[in-house]
């Protein structure tokens, strides 16, 4: 009996035990995907081109400095032989499928030796490519192999067996390898700030986060992440998506340098986070006295002798939900109105509960996606608390949907007007946009544009 005793008390005092510690351990957020990207076979096209300047700058830097660096290796004189110039002819990226990618570089110099004629000579460099996350969270592109091949373009035997002799001493191959990582610095940069902290509103921001490298395939390189959202500095725990995203199965003939997708799960967690960090309290203004009201809920006059103003002032009763379908978006939020008097210190004698529909438009201008509310599509008022009697569902709906639909559309406007950042580089912009809903996800096939600070 005694033993019987002891283990039953000890089972309420395991439980408080695991209570404690699970406040002591904070849950930490579900780690899945809401949104992502495709960059397709063009878009990594488009960014060898833009790279070719800053390659060129990077290789003409470190091989026309290396025979000025021969006074400081213990020469007392510079080599007779000088590179007078460099010209990146060409530079591509492909992508090798579950692996990473391809860099090829083909770069023209010229070499002069002492009193003789500028000898044309061709660089080529091969490298392979891959991209890891660090423990930061970043991803960071690296080489895996290198291969530089240096080849004088004389046409005679001997004026060949002549050029390779003075190749030899001008060109170091192996330095070519160091030159390709540092022409990796400004795309890793790059990659860094993808998972910076954007600004929502002045107390709201969110920050993309990879949840794994990034998958290489012939449709080009697909990247899964997770938004986190932070109000006043902490992270905001959205509910669980009850539907895994994944990234959708593109068209092979895509156009578009990169392609977005962003869950109907990011919408309703952008909201559910404004909804957290108050954005969504109201006050909507309203035409109505106490006069012009008593005439429609005579109580009014028995509660109010002078004439005031009447307010409505609006708050989120449970979290708004976002629908994605075939071509439309809308934002479904469900609203408390108070009606009122005073300011600052309101006084309600009426709540009512407003389910609001909200066909939603959207558009991207630079990198971010900016959301509208297009129009009201449905609106539902019914009473929720009174002091001033019972009152039917269809004069609530005379007195008080108009200014509800009006003025709440125009609040969201404003609380969004600067526009939600999408995942994207920070010297990159997007042009030539389309946004298309899809059920559960909307698209964002675009093409990149290198910004002009930049170009």
């Amino acid at each position: 009996m005694g033993t019987a005793n002891r283990k039953g008390s000890a089972v309420p005092l395991l439980c408080t035990m695991g209570a404690l510690l699970a406040l002591l351990d904070p849950v930490q957020p579900t780690r899945a995907p809401d949104c992502g990207g495709i960059l397709t076979p063009l878009g990594l096209s488009y960014l060898a081109e833009v790279s070719k300047p800053h390659a060129e700058v990077v290789l003409r830097q470190d091989l026309m400095a290396q025979r000025a660096s021969d006074l400081f290796l213990g020469s007392m004189e510079p080599s007779r032989n000088r590179i007078t110039s460099v010209k990146v002819a060409d530079l591509w990226l492909s992508v090798v499928p579950e692996a990473g990618l391809r860099l090829g570089i083909e770069v023209e110099l010229r070499v002069a030796p002492l009193h003789a004629v500028p000898m044309p000579v061709r660089i080529s460099i091969r490298a392979d490519l891959h991209v890891d996350m660090g423990p930061d969270g970043n991803l960071q592109l690296l080489t895996s192999a290198c291969r530089p091949t240096v080849q004088a373009q004389s046409t005679r035997e001997a004026e060949s067996k002549s050029s390779r002799s003075i190749l030899d001493k001008v060109v170091d191959v192996d330095k070519l390898c160091l030159d390709v990582s540092k022409l990796l610095l400004f795309p890793n940069e790059q990659l860094m700030s993808l998972t910076a902290l954007f600004p929502v509103t002045p107390n709201c921001q969110l920050q993309y986060l990879p949840l794994a490298a990034p998958v290489f395939s012939k449709q080009g390189i697909a990247l899964s992440l997770q938004t986190t959202f932070q109000v006043a500095g902490a992270v905001v725990p959205v509910p669980v998506s009850p539907v895994p995203f994944s990234m959708p199965e593109l068209a092979s003939t895509s156009t578009s340098h990169l392609i977005l997708a962003l869950s109907e799960h990011f919408y309703t967690s952008l909201y559910f986070t404004l909804e957290r960090a108050g954005a969504f309290n109201m006050t909507i203004p309203s035409m109505l006295t106490t006069a012009t009201l008593a005439q429609k809920i005579t109580q009014v006059g028995s509660l109010y002798h002078e004439d005031l103003p009447i307010t409505l002032s609006a708050a989120l009763r449970s979290s708004p939900r976002v629908v994605l379908e075939e071509g439309r978006a809308a934002l479904k939020l469900f609203l408390t109105v108070h009606i009122g008097v005073g300011s600052p210190d309101f006084q309600s004698f009426l709540s009512v509960s407003a389910d609001v529909t909200a066909g939603l438009q959207l558009s991207v201008s630079d990198t971010r996606m900016m959301i509208s509310t297009a129009v009201i599509e449905d609106a539902e008022l019914s009473l929720a608390a009174s002091n001033v009697g019972l009152v039917r569902a269809a004069l609530l709906e005379e007195l008080f949907l108009a200014p509800v639909c009006q003025q709440v559309p125009a609040w969201m406007d404003d609380v969004l007007r600067e526009g939600v950042h999408l995942p994207h580089l920070s010297h990159f912009t997007y042009t030539d946009v389309n946004v298309v809903v899809h059920k559960d996800y909307v698209l964002v096939p675009c093409k990149l544009k290198l910004r002009s600070t930049m170009a």
